[in-house]
């Protein structure tokens, strides 16, 4: 444990040489501990294919002309789906997966100290078994991901002793939303994270996107990549800013019956038709588990700083400048 008197701030310079080396353990870590390759991603994919992820079903995806080809093309909000297609026209096997640097634009992001427009994460896919696509796999794979957190947050804290803390205990908590909606009754989905971190410390959130009781569900998920009985969010408890932190969205992918099923029920079964959704629907696509971890977050994080500003270059209005300024927050 580290004394108060010890404690003391990265400044802007050790900020900048402590995120690559923060990013560059983890990284390494979790290709090691997936058994992950790295590949060059697109920032860039036709609507047409289906590719792009649509998030909660809802978000516009910045799109434009490349005018002298007539082609249209809209910027990556993930990888979600993208991924799943290159395991196969890569040569991807059973248990081996990739993972890439994914740089998004997502423009009707409200923003706030830990949402920007722009979004870099791991996006990482990995091929399983159709057996696999159960609990106990899922588990398996969120404790692997959990380690690779509590190696880099001992890993950064070594080499910034006396500016840096413990913050992560030595198991992550599983619960289901419907869990979690029975435990707090009458909480919005924020207000039930945050009481669930403070109490926990980190834990893993399961079946986002599906009706609970009430006949909401916690939080939104596109209908057509996460299989939303086997997926769920990673969060911490974040005592620099005295909140939840989602540090990762994840899950077994549909499967041909899930992702129809659950195209039915949000409406949206015209996607059917989409080159990508046809070739699940015919068998085509490997089954997958994969998910995205957020660079900038995992970062904030662990170097505890108060506003996302601090560890990546991004766009604020006016007012969250002035707010920072006032609190001595020097935005990159």
């Amino acid at each position: 444990m580290r004394n108060n008197s010890e404690v003391t701030t990265l400044d802007l310079k050790e900020t900048q040489m402590a995120i690559k080396s923060l990013k560059d353990y983890f990284q390494r870590d979790l290709a090691n501990t997936l058994n992950l390759a790295r590949i060059s991603a697109p920032l860039l994919v036709r609507p047409e294919t289906g590719l792009n992820d649509n998030l909660s079903g809802v978000e516009k995806a910045v799109s434009f002309d490349i005018r002298k080809h007539s082609i249209n093309v809209e910027i990556v909000q993930s990888l979600a789906k993208w991924k799943r297609n290159a395991l196969k026209e890569y040569g991807f096997n059973c248990y081996e997966g990739l993972y890439a640097d994914m740089n998004a634009l997502r423009p009707d992001e409200v923003l706030d100290e830990i949402h920007s427009v722009y979004v870099d994460q791991w996006d990482w896919e990995k091929i399983i078994k159709k057996e696999d696509r159960n609990d106990e796999y899922l588990h398996h794979i969120v404790r692997e991901i959990y380690e690779v957190f509590k190696r880099a947050e001992e890993y950064i804290d070594q080499v910034y002793p006396f500016a840096l803390s413990k913050k992560l205990p030595e198991e992550i908590f599983f619960i289901t939303a419907q869990e979690l909606e029975d435990k707090y009754p009458g909480f919005t989905d924020k207000e039930k994270e945050k009481a669930i971190c403070f109490e926990k410390k980190a834990v893993f959130i399961q079946g986002i996107g599906k009706k609970l009781n009430s006949g909401k569900s916690h939080d939104m998920r596109s209908p057509d990549y996460d299989d939303w009985d086997l997926n769920g969010d990673i969060l911490f408890w974040n005592p620099t800013l005295e909140n939840s932190l989602e540090l990762s969205s994840m899950g077994i992918r549909v499967d041909e019956n899930s992702l129809v099923k659950q195209l039915k029920e949000a409406n949206m079964e015209e996607r059917l038709e989409l080159p990508y959704h046809k070739a699940l629907i015919n068998k085509e696509l490997p089954y997958t588990v994969g998910g995205g971890i957020g660079q900038s977050r995992l970062c904030m994080f662990f170097l505890e700083k108060r506003h996302i500003g601090e560890v990546q270059a991004a766009i604020w209005d006016d007012e969250i400048i002035k707010n920072c300024k006032d609190k001595g927050i020097k935005l990159l």
